[in-house]
């Protein structure tokens, strides 16, 4: 079944890298611009990011997400340029407005500590089957449950749209108008409702009784049908992450 997912399928050393990695990665950019408050390191950090997104060949994909993330961002330069308290040194004005060096450094730091995490979220997301993520996080204890129902998520939507295309085919055949103006899309819309609740509603009774028939509630340790995915590079850049962040933190006690 077709996956409402962004992730795309390349070859290259971070799809490679296990999910548990990844998620390492996203840890030490949210904690290290934190612990070490500089423009300079969150800076490097959003680079950081940026070139393993180029290297994972995906940074098209991720573009528009970060698009949509500066629209945002443009109201947060201009709301701490103009009012945020502490601005004293004039930078910038624009007719009436006028912007201060204070507010705009600030919204500088936020602009790129956003950039940074969720550059390092779309590494995952983009890099990553859910699948696979899911899969690695139940085999250190997650549980089964728990796994299912982030599944679910990524399955639910894109089989609902599956329905509804068919459902909507058949009332074609039947002769019903669903193609023309808004008020025609919304009549044909309408009846469509009922048979695509009520058929997830079934699927998922469906669902949850062929995993109880698969024992999916027995008790034990569970196997799993495919081996984990790993790379010699896992541990040392895992390793590698949790010494970057605990060298920051000591950093910080010491100066």
């Amino acid at each position: 079944m077709k996956q409402i997912s962004l992730y795309a399928d390349r070859n290259s050393f971070v799809h490679d890298l296990d999910p548990i990695s990844k998620l390492y990665y996203i840890l030490f950019s949210i904690l290290v611009p934190v612990i070490l408050p500089s423009i300079s390191v969150t800076l490097i950090c959003s680079f950081l990011s940026i070139i393993l997104l180029l290297l994972a060949k995906v940074f098209k994909k991720a573009l528009p997400v970060f698009l949509l993330v500066f629209i945002v961002l443009i109201t947060v330069v201009i709301i701490q340029g103009l009012f945020r308290p502490g601005n004293e040194t004039i930078f910038l004005k624009i007719g009436p407005a006028v912007f201060y060096k204070e507010g705009l450094l600030y919204a500088l730091k936020v602009t790129l500590r956003v950039t940074d995490i969720v550059g390092a979220f779309l590494i995952l997301v983009l890099t990553t089957k859910p699948s696979d993520l899911v899969e690695s996080l139940v085999r250190r204890g997650l549980s089964p449950r728990i796994g299912y129902v982030v599944i679910s998520v990524f399955q639910i939507i894109p089989e609902m749209t599956s329905t509804m295309s068919t459902i909507m085919d058949a009332q074609r055949a039947r002769g019903l108008e669903t193609e023309g103006n808004l008020i025609t899309r919304i009549k044909a819309f309408i009846p469509l409702l009922g048979p695509v609740v009520l058929g997830s509603l079934v699927n998922t009774k469906e669902r949850a009784m062929a995993l109880e028939v698969r024992g999916f509630n027995a008790q034990g340790n569970k196997t799993f049908l495919n081996e984990e995915k790993t790379s010699v590079l896992s541990k040392p850049i895992q390793l590698g992450l949790l010494l970057i962040v605990v060298m920051a933190f000591v950093w910080r006690l010491l100066t």
